[in-house]
């Protein structure tokens, strides 16, 4: 049996004796009771032994008071120590069981570090072995650059710019050289490329749609008058097409010249200054710039013109004078070969129809449908869809929000909320569906013209461009301070190579890079 941590052999043989010389004296002092009432019954009592059994069990008692206080007092005082012992042991224990598993833990500790110093031993031989090859190659490269001084007399850095310059000089004479060559093949090759061009044109399109879409005959009171609008080696008719962007054609046809050009505008910008012209009589490069920029503000104010004529026709109230020119920029601006201003008055009148039998507001109806298509009117200089470039236009002028919504939801680019949209849907696929309305095939072509166009103004130090020769041909007018000879061939080169990569068309585009310096003065 395990004794507890608090047993004292030597307390416990002090409280035996006690309890052993207790019980001694209640033996006897019940037994000196015994006789007592034995002889009091008997009567015959002797007073001398009974005082003398008295005095020895108080002299008794009195010898084993002192001891069992003191006994008491010895236990009292052990208390405290036992208690301490136990305390004592039970910390024991617990640091017992704590150094066993800090001896674990060390183990452990022990063994990761061993696992560490062979990795480190290992990264620390690699690393020896990389600082060996790395002094290795530095002593073969100290030695090559050596050799090469040596052999060439020149410092690193001189013989790192003699091999850039001489490849950058080598590179410009083989760009340069062959945008020559190709120059002087096309330019001996022009009067039959142009023949197979025209040829390829006609076939593509036809006759009358391309030249009521593409052409106007602008008539000439004589026959002399084409000799003064070619002018002399034709510096005039060159200038002219310069400054108008469109090609003036000249055959025998009498008394009459051919402006041909993909723009309306531009096409009828071009026709208003060549009548002026031949109207004056005076006719050079100073007077037909003089004559193009008096009819380009004129031909703004006839924009306007046509925009209030729209919106009278479709009697319309309280437009804003703002979306007049605008809408008369539709005047001049096709779709799929559709006119898009008579396309939109065409829309306002259906859905102003439509909407009357139904029972809705029919101006608003006429309202959204000629303002259906504004946004084509800016597409080309803003990006997105035209039915959102149109209702950020219309909201932007403070238009009803029911015109703005229907404007923006009618190709289902948003989602429509009124029946206005769904209207102006059908009216739209009703007018462009008609038998005759629309050419795809011209769509496409005018798109690819405004695309080459658009290509050869994205690069730097390129003033304006147009695209003549029924696309065959693109002329770019570039600043003479930022571009000189040498990048004027680069220049074409590079808007050739940018038209290949982005354009599909029949065989081959010529660019004519322009580069011409004016020095003005006034005499006064």
């Amino acid at each position: 049996m395990t004794l507890p941590a608090w047993y004292d052999p030597h307390q416990a043989s002090y409280a035996l004796l006690a309890v052993a010389m207790g019980a001694c004296a209640w033996v006897f002092l019940r037994s000196r009771k015994r006789r007592g009432e034995q002889s009091g019954t008997s009567g015959r009592s002797s007073p001398p032994e009974a005082g003398a059994a008295d005095r020895r069990l108080r002299i008794a008692e009195a010898q084993l008071r002192p001891r069992a206080s003191a006994m008491d007092a010895s236990q009292a005082q052990d208390l405290p120590a036992r208690n301490r012992r136990a305390e004592l042991q039970e910390l024991e224990n617990r640091l017992l069981a704590r150094e066993e598993l800090l001896s674990r833990r060390l183990e452990q500790i022990e063994k990761r570090e061993l696992v560490i110093a062979q990795r480190q031993d290992e990264v620390q031989a690699g690393q020896d072995a990389l600082a060996l090859r790395r002094q290795q190659l530095d002593r073969e490269a100290v030695e090559h650059q050596a050799l090469l001084h040596k052999l060439a007399g020149l410092t690193a850095e001189e013989a790192r710019r003699e091999v850039l310059q001489r490849q950058e000089r080598e590179a410009r004479a083989d760009a340069a050289a062959i945008t020559r060559r190709l120059q002087e093949e096309a330019r001996a090759g022009a009067e039959r490329e142009a023949r197979r061009l025209i040829t390829m044109a006609v076939q593509r399109y036809a006759a009358p749609h391309a030249s009521e879409m593409m052409t106007c005959a602008v008539p000439l009171p004589g026959e002399d008058a084409k000799g003064r609008i070619i002018g002399r080696d034709g510096r005039n008719i060159r200038a002219f097409e310069a400054v108008t962007g469109v090609n003036i054609l000249i055959d025998d046809t009498p008394e009459l010249v051919v402006i041909s050009g993909f723009d309306p505008i531009r096409r009828e910008i071009a026709r208003l200054a060549l009548v002026l012209l031949v109207a004056d009589g005076r006719i050079h490069p100073a007077r037909i710039e003089e004559v193009v920029s008096r009819v380009q503000q004129e031909m703004d104010a006839a924009i306007r013109e046509q925009g209030e004529q729209a919106v009278y026709d479709a009697r319309l109230m309280g437009v804003a004078p703002e979306l007049f020119s605008s809408l008369g920029r539709l005047k001049f601006r096709t779709s799929f070969s559709q006119n898009v201003l008579q396309h939109s008055l065409e829309v306002a009148h259906l859905m102003g129809a439509m909407a009357s039998e139904l029972g809705l507001d029919a101006a608003i109806a006429r309202r959204i449908g000629l303002f259906h298509d504004i946004g084509k009117s800016i597409d080309h200089q803003v990006e997105g869809a035209h039915a959102a470039i149109g209702a950020d236009l219309l909201r932007r002028w403070q238009e009803d929000p029911v015109v703005v919504e229907a404007v923006a939801a009618h190709h289902g680019e948003v989602e429509a909320h009124s029946l206005y949209a769904a209207l102006c849907s059908a009216a739209d696929a009703i007018s462009s569906s008609r038998p005759g309305a629309r050419n795809e095939s011209t769509e496409i072509y005018l798109q690819r013209l405004e695309k080459l166009e658009a290509i050869a103004n994205s690069l730097p130090g390129v003033r304006k461009s147009f695209a003549v020769q029924a696309g065959r041909e693109v002329r770019v007018i570039v600043d003479p301070a930022q571009i000189d000879d040498a990048a004027a061939i680069l220049l074409a080169r590079d808007i050739s190579k940018r038209i290949e990569a982005e354009l599909r068309y029949p065989g081959q585009i010529r660019v004519v890079v322009v580069r011409e310096t004016r020095s003005v003065e006034f005499a006064r």
